[in-house]
């Protein structure tokens, strides 16, 4: 009787030891795809109070990817470098990966740099066919 009763009790022990097991490999995997979101940056180094526009600028790069869409952009000897949303948002408003290309004009509206650098964050784009895209 003895037996089975410490029998029950190891074979209680080893599943609660299988349990944490999975338990922490679970933690550590979620971890790991909640990593991205953690180390994501806030918009606030863009003055979302003040608008820029620069018109017919040339299309210098356009990168396709995440966590961000980048367009840097080239007007007379300043290259800008603007920061769009993520592709899933991007596509929602009607852009895709190859809307624009190096070599293209378009005109932009963006929310400029704090610091006052070339940058900031694309607010729309008028491409060369008039077509309109909010970021």
């Amino acid at each position: 009787m003895r037996h089975c009763v410490l029998r029950r009790k190891r074979g209680e022990i080893f599943r609660m030891y299988r349990i944490g097991k999975y338990t922490l490999a679970l933690g550590i995997c979620t971890a790991v795809i909640a990593e991205p979101a953690i180390a994501h940056h806030s918009f606030a180094m863009f003055d979302q109070n003040k608008l820029s526009e620069l018109k017919n600028v040339t299309v210098v790069q356009y990168t396709w990817g995440n966590p961000h869409v980048y367009i840097i952009i080239k007007s007379e000897d300043t290259a800008y470098t603007l920061e769009c949303g993520s592709i899933a948002n991007m596509s929602e408003m009607g852009w895709k990966f190859n809307t624009i290309k190096g070599g293209d004009k378009i005109d932009v509206v963006f929310y400029p740099l704090h610091n006052g650098k070339p940058g900031g964050a694309l607010k729309a784009a008028t491409l060369s066919n008039g077509k309109k895209l909010e970021a």
